[in-house]
């Protein structure tokens, strides 16, 4: 019978290829899984930390789990070192700490790919569950920037075409090396970009710093959700620096 295993982060490939091999469900918990009110976590972590991680929480409160993963090296932050103590006191199952520095390269094609943003950051986030080798996409040719970590609401990706490259930590996260600090700092100062990161995250200081040097910036952040403000915030930039903002009806 197969087990249903937590992930926080990107944990080492060889814990994912193993939990492959095992045949067991992954279960991505830096992601809402629940509908419940992250408030419910006050008692357990400050409501200053980040929502991603406040949402980690929040799903160990409800979901049934057998196992969990957490990454608390480099590759994640501070932060997820303490969450790893207060789910290891909180819940009845192992709650095993792990430190990704795997330097293998394993590629981007979604970050630079010609797709709508959601369904590029989902692909993205998805691909953490497997060690599979990625399919090759091909490159197009970009008119805006998205620098930072994905977002809790992935609305926030609405406004962007699909002609969006990704840069940041979800590009390490895609190419599976999430301590990959020279990768993650790396931006095209040809094109606009915003710099995004989730309220309370230790990476605004990487986003304002590298957003003070770009030629063409924006540096914003949101908390639990993205709200129209921000969505206009991110539309005016877009507009201001000639590219028509993506409104789909999904917005």
């Amino acid at each position: 019978m197969s087990r249903r295993i937590g992930i926080v982060g990107v944990p080492p490939l060889a814990v994912i290829a193993e939990i492959n091999r095992q045949g067991d469900v992954i279960v991505d918990l830096d992601e809402p899984q629940v509908q419940a009110p992250i408030d419910q976590t006050a008692s357990r972590i400050p409501r200053v930390y980040c929502a991603i991680l406040r949402t980690v929480v929040l799903n160990c409160l409800h979901l049934p789990l057998d196992q969990i993963y957490i990454d608390v090296g480099p590759g994640k932050c501070d932060c997820a070192l303490h969450v790893a103590e207060v789910l290891a006191d909180m819940l009845p199952i192992p709650v095993i700490r792990t430190r990704n520095q795997d330097a293998q390269a394993y590629g981007s094609p979604l970050c630079t790919a010609r797709m709508p943003l959601i369904a590029k950051f989902t692909r993205i986030t998805k691909g953490v569950q497997s060690a599979a080798p990625y399919a090759p996409l091909e490159r197009c040719q970009p008119s805006c920037g998205f620098w930072g970590v994905p977002p809790r609401d992935f609305s926030l990706l609405t406004p962007f075409p699909d002609t969006t490259h990704v840069f940041g930590w979800t590009r390490c996260m895609e190419n599976k090396t999430p301590a990959d600090l020279e990768l993650e700092r790396m931006f095209d100062p040809a094109i606009p970009t915003v710099f995004f990161c989730q309220s309370f995250c230790a990476k605004a200081a990487l986003a304002k710093h590298l957003a003070a040097k770009h030629p063409r910036a924006m540096a914003i952040d949101c908390d639990v959700s993205a709200g129209s403000s921000t969505r206009a915030k991110i539309e005016a930039f877009l507009e201001l620096s000639g590219i028509e903002p993506a409104r789909r009806k999904d917005a």
